[in-house]
């Protein structure tokens, strides 16, 4: 039986990279390929570019190679805030995007860009990894370099569901670099999580969470918020029965 191609766009970035990574143990199942602007920052991180595809979510003419043949495609580009200078005592710093990698451009048309060129090259799947905070226009993240950017991820997560491609829009809360597996998850819709005390998940378990969206049938057409109890929390009783976890979320914004 041959193994399904995946395509894993912003696979250089934080979670993308683990992404890759698990998807690259798990060779029996899957054929993986990320995808991403920077040689060097390939090398960088994995140490060659064996297994990618150099291009730009802007650039639909480099996009096409890399999605012909793909069973899914893994969305986890964003575009980054900078600091402008480093603040004075006592002040807050401020941020800015590069003028052409705002949130429009990156989260909104670069995602448009990746849903369109799937749905020409026949991808059934997309798994789209979002932000929590989205219903909230005044969210502090949306302010940062007056890039809103939340409203425009939004805006691409709707685009997604609208598209007929089967999809999992999965809206994690605050990212901790910390180990996966160790954790409870929890699901919500519509931000409630973010009413916790500590509304965050470490990156390897949304990377976790991302994978076995791929071959479960309960993640299909969902879109869900997700963070993690801590560890004291869990007592040991890590989430690891994942189908059951996609069962307690909805499809729809």
């Amino acid at each position: 039986m041959s193994t399904a191609k995946i395509l894993v766009t912003g696979a250089t970035g934080r979670t993308g990279s683990i992404v890759i990574g698990k998807l690259w143990e798990q060779k029996n199942n899957f054929q993986a390929f990320g995808f991403a602007r920077s040689k060097e920052k390939i090398k960088e991180i994995f140490g060659s570019t064996e297994g990618f595809y150099l291009g730009d979510i802007r650039d639909q003419d480099s996009l096409k190679p890399a999605l012909k043949d793909c069973e899914a495609l893994i969305i986890t580009t964003s575009a980054v805030p900078q600091m402008k200078q480093p603040p004075q005592e006592g002040e807050r710093p401020e941020f800015t995007y590069p003028e052409n990698a705002t949130p429009e451009i990156i989260d909104y048309q670069g995602q448009i860009n990746q849903i369109d060129l799937a749905k020409e090259a026949g991808v059934n799947h997309i798994v789209l990894m979002g932000s929590m905070g989205g219903t909230n226009e005044d969210h502090p993240l949306n302010k940062l370099g007056n890039g809103n950017i939340l409203i425009w991820k939004r805006k691409a997560e709707q685009y997604l569901i609208d598209s007929g491609i089967d999809y999992t829009i999965i809206r994690a809360g605050g990212l901790l670099n910390e180990p996966g597996g160790k954790r409870q998850l929890l699901v919500g819709k519509n931000d409630t999580l973010l009413n916790r005390e500590s509304p965050t998940i470490p990156r390897e378990d949304v990377a976790t969470l991302i994978i076995q969206a791929l071959s479960i049938p309960e993640a299909r057409n969902k879109a869900f918020d997700v963070v993690s109890e801590s560890e004291a929390m869990s007592q040991g009783k890590a989430t690891t029965d994942f189908a059951a976890l996609f069962s307690q979320t909805t499809s729809g914004l």
